[in-house]
């Protein structure tokens, strides 16, 4: 015999229905936005295919084919670590000056750690496919499939997409980022240091950057080491790269006619340190780094006439995010 439903079960059907509708929704949407990101990053890849694996800045010159410098505009501002930092990266542009208004070089660690890396490397993808010579974007140690499984970025796309897709990928696009960039013929910029296999810059060009960052060897080198008050090659407490002393710095310089290495990769509270006699300066772009660490930002404004300026700034005020230990992380990648 059948029976008629009770209001109750017609409420409870209805809200199913609209709770079925509204995942449906939110699934077409998330796919949506995967397809996006795919097509953003075939569009980056096909500009970055064409960049040498040392960017030149040199009075908008341009040669073309990779291996080759590549040209981008100046006078340029340099900026380090951000980290997933979005909100931060949003108030280093309201500092520095928009893009296309102001050209950028990002030397690397745009994931990893904050609670915003998908939103971060998009924008930065985004405007390097928008405005190709006016951003520069070189990669850093966590622009790796095995660091992003381990600090982060990983996690974060499974859980705002329920799945690895965008994570592979920006990974597979992080393959085709340059390594370093010169400006003037001067300022050579890279995100970690120095190698012992490395003396020229032309040993750097010929490499095939195009893979995963390995363990060791030159191109690891180049995104994990460290400048350090100790002469000479040293072995480095990261487990990759090594440290390099002043004798280090000045003999690389005085080889390649550079005048000054700007680097990132390590917290440095003001923002912006100088070592080896003002050889070597390390810019850090995240301020109070994970939330917790106090620290300020900076960035590097280098003029027309080859003169540098140091900007910093504090975090950008944010609202709903969750409390977290004021502690100066054990370790810092």
């Amino acid at each position: 015999m059948m029976t008629l439903p009770t209001r109750g079960e017609f409420m409870f059907a209805g809200v199913e229905e609209e709770k079925k509708g509204n995942q449906d929704g939110e699934r077409g949407e998330t796919e949506r936005h995967v397809a996006r990101v795919r097509a953003l990053c075939e569009k980056a890849k096909e500009i970055l295919m064409e960049e040498s694996n040392v960017q030149s800045y040199h009075f908008g010159v341009k040669r073309k084919s990779q291996g080759t410098d590549q040209p981008v505009r100046s006078p340029v501002t340099i900026c380090g670590d951000i980290h997933g930092q979005f909100h931060d990266l949003a108030e280093l542009f309201r500092i520095g000056g928009k893009c296309p208004d102001t050209n950028y070089l990002f030397m690397g660690d745009y994931v990893d750690r904050g609670y915003y890396s998908v939103e971060t490397v998009t924008l930065l993808v985004s405007l390097k496919v928008r405005y190709p010579q006016r951003i520069t974007i070189l990669r850093g140690n966590h622009e790796s499939r095995q660091i992003t499984q381990v600090y982060g970025f990983y996690d974060e796309c499974l859980r705002k997409y329920g799945n690895a897709t965008v994570w592979k990928t920006f990974t597979d696009l992080f393959d085709y980022f340059p390594l370093t960039a010169l400006v003037e013929s001067e300022i050579f910029c890279l995100h970690g240091g120095l190698s012992p296999s490395i003396e020229t810059l032309d040993n750097i060009r010929n490499f095939d950057r195009t893979q995963e960052v390995p363990h060791e060897g030159p191109m690891c080198d180049l995104l994990w080491s460290d400048p350090d008050d100790r002469c000479g090659w040293g072995i480095s407490p990261r487990g990759a790269g090594y440290t390099f002393g002043q004798d280090i710095s000045e003999q690389f310089n005085h080889t390649n006619n550079l005048r000054l290495i700007a680097r990132a990769h390590q917290l440095v509270m003001e923002g912006f340190n100088w070592a080896h006699e003002q050889k070597v300066v390390t810019i850090f772009s995240a301020p109070n780094y994970c939330y917790r660490c106090g620290n300020m930002a900076s960035i590097l404004e280098v003029d027309d006439c080859r003169e540098h300026t140091f900007i910093q700034f504090e975090p950008a005020p944010r609202r709903g995010e969750p409390d977290v230990t004021r502690r100066t992380p054990d370790y810092f990648l």
